[in-house]
């Protein structure tokens, strides 16, 4: 089922499906709520309740012009917000890429609204300064993204090719294309790093977050790009419940597009309290 929910005057687009325990499930750039097409049904086969919002600036949620609307306590009010419409209390969080930093700032700041807590790819945001020069190096993009203007021209100029290689022609290149294509949509998106990744904010003390009270999963894939598994390893010092991890091989940074079957097996068995 899809929903439009309207929060302080913006509206946004959400998948609604299932009974049962809840499953909030928050996807990152350059996705939408689609990005969990796979896992969906898995989980309300198993007996979940699933809430897939597109955050604001991505898939058909509205689009606000400025850089700060995007700051991450605003993304976690939009998230409690949503919740509160669909009178879901407690749930479970799966988060993947920004996703994955907006569920762990949901589950270090209102832990009473969080059961369990499931990561994919992005640790938590503190172990980003610590897991070494490798890390720096494979954010080079972040730095990019911060010039506004000149980053959506590198990116969409010859037919998308920089962002093409930098997606490594994902065989789901051409949705995200077409999706980032629409207006304000690409700048949207980006506004995610200019308000939480700049320079400014990349220092320690900005992700300064409680420790997180919820059993956690943490999930990287072998062929990740973007992030190392030190980022993913080191998570565990910031949950004082306790911490899974689990390695996939063979898929990229969208595991749960590459491997859905074993993603969804493993994200059903932790949510429902096997592990």
């Amino acid at each position: 089922m899809q929903s439009k929910i309207t929060l302080n005057g913006l509206n946004f687009h959400v998948l609604h499906e299932g009974t049962g325990q809840p499953v909030l499930l928050l996807h990152g750039f350059p996705d939408s709520s689609r990005l969990w097409r796979n896992q969906i049904p898995a989980l309300v086969k198993a007996g979940f309740q699933v809430i897939a919002p597109d955050l604001r600036g991505f898939g058909e949620s509205d689009k606000p012009i400025e850089t700060e609307s995007y700051a991450l306590p605003l993304i976690v009010g939009d998230v409690l917000g949503i919740l509160e419409q669909l009178n879901a209390g407690r749930v479970h969080v799966v988060g993947h890429d920004w996703g994955a930093a907006v569920a762990w700032s949901l589950a270090a700041l209102q832990p009473d609204r969080v059961d369990r807590l499931a990561v994919l790819s992005v640790g938590h945001p503190a172990t980003f300064f610590k897991a070494g020069l490798e890390q720096r190096e494979k954010s080079w993009y972040m730095l990019l993204f911060q010039f506004r203007g000149v980053a959506e021209t590198m990116m969409t100029r010859d037919d998308w090719k920089l962002f093409r290689d930098w997606v490594d022609h994902h065989p789901e290149s051409e949705h995200w294309i077409a999706d980032l294509s629409r207006p304000g949509a690409l700048t949207a998106s980006l506004n995610w790093y200019r308000a939480n990744a700049s320079p400014e904010n990349s220092v320690p003390e900005r992700w300064a977050l409680p420790s997180v009270k919820a059993p956690t999963l943490g999930v990287w894939s072998s062929g990740d790009r973007y992030l190392t598994e030190t980022q993913m390893l080191l998570s565990y010092q910031n949950v004082s419940s306790s911490f899974r991890y689990e390695r996939i091989e063979g898929a990229s940074h969208w595991l749960q597009l590459d491997r859905p079957d074993l993603v969804n097996e493993v994200l059903v068995e932790f949510l429902s309290g096997s592990s």
